[in-house]
């Protein structure tokens, strides 16, 4: 701040490097014609004020920001993981970072949030946007990554094998001789809830288990959502006797169920999530659980995007990254068929 709290202005920097005001302008945006003793002075005033140059002045000035936008409906542990190999992946890379997303930690999914927040972003303050699971199709004037795109999605995207994964994890339970596999679904607009649905059936019937409807519980990712579902599915006489829920975070909200029912986790009821968020590996039991490699998935976003909005992508446009089946506590052989 300079004197009286005021913003550092360019004139600031100008007058405490004995400079022009023209040539502070020259250094901030990298403009040629300054002799390198200048510029050294110029980034030693710009450090001792704290000097920024306003993000939107300088898209007006130039036709990039060299600033990249993550767009996201609310922030949790997946989030964060997220974020981490995005600022990984843009570390030295001359581009900045700018997060975006609703106040709330677990508010009600609105259809068409992401579409308002690529709005305010895109261009002025953006060269570019990754969106995290859209509830559907995102359009934009500048480059748009989707992390776990919208089913039937064609914008450029990264995500995990979700049908794999979900493969494993019935596989799993069938291998320790489950064969009542209780199921809370993910929010029906994305492709990874289809795909770890998919994978959950087609394992089933590969080997020769009829799939029950009354075992499946429509959740929306949010692990609120799964409260209710599995308590129906734990409060039946014939309940099953391991619940695959299709986020960690509903897997956790289902081992909180079983514990107010009684009943014991692994003893009496396996339970699998999928994500492997850190709280996974935290829970009493641990939890046996899907690794999306959540870091890579914004590593690998964050990789794309600046490529794209520099024109320099040759990959392809849909990147699925594999996945690994972590078994801890919370998955043992049922205590009956």
């Amino acid at each position: 701040m300079a004197e009286g709290g005021a913003p550092v202005t360019m004139n600031d920097v100008a007058r405490l490097a004995g400079v022009s005001t023209a040539t502070v302008s020259r250094v901030v945006n990298g403009r040629y014609g300054v002799s390198a003793s200048t510029i050294a002075q110029v980034r030693s005033a710009i450090e001792r004020l704290g000097y920024e140059s306003s993000l939107v002045a300088t898209s007006l000035r130039r036709s990039r920001t060299n600033v990249l936008g993550l767009v996201t409906h609310s922030f949790q542990s997946y989030t964060a993981e997220v974020l981490k190999g995005v600022m990984e992946a843009l570390r030295q890379s001359g581009f900045d970072l700018i997060v975006y997303a609703n106040g709330d930690l677990y508010g009600t999914y609105s259809e068409g949030w992401e579409q308002r927040h690529l709005t305010r972003l895109s261009g002025t303050l953006t060269d570019g946007c990754i969106v995290l699971t859209p509830w559907g199709e995102v359009r934009s004037s500048t480059p748009v990554v989707v992390i776990d795109p919208a089913k039937d999605s064609a914008a450029p995207s990264v995500t995990a094998d979700n049908l794999a994964g979900a493969t494993a994890v019935v596989e799993h339970l069938l291998g320790l001789g489950h064969r009542r596999i209780g199921f809370i679904a993910g929010r029906s607009s994305l492709a990874a809830a289809w795909a770890r649905e998919e994978g959950y059936r087609s394992a089933l019937a590969e080997a020769g288990v009829r799939v029950d409807p009354t075992l499946i519980g429509r959740g929306d990712f949010n692990p609120e959502s799964a409260v209710p579902l599995a308590r129906a599915l734990l409060d039946r006489a014939d309940r099953p006797t391991a619940v695959f829920a299709a986020s960690d975070g509903m897997a956790l909200k289902t081992l909180e169920v079983a514990k107010d029912l009684g009943i014991d986790v692994p003893g009496d009821l396996s339970v699998v999530g999928f994500d492997n968020i850190p709280e996974s590996a935290l829970a009493e039991p641990a939890l046996t659980t899907v690794d999306q490699s959540m870091y890579r998935l914004g590593y690998e976003a964050a990789r794309m995007l600046k490529s794209l909005v520099s024109g320099e992508w040759e990959g392809p446009s849909h990147i699925v990254l594999p996945t690994r089946l972590v078994i801890r506590g919370s998955t043992a052989s049922p205590a009956r068929p």
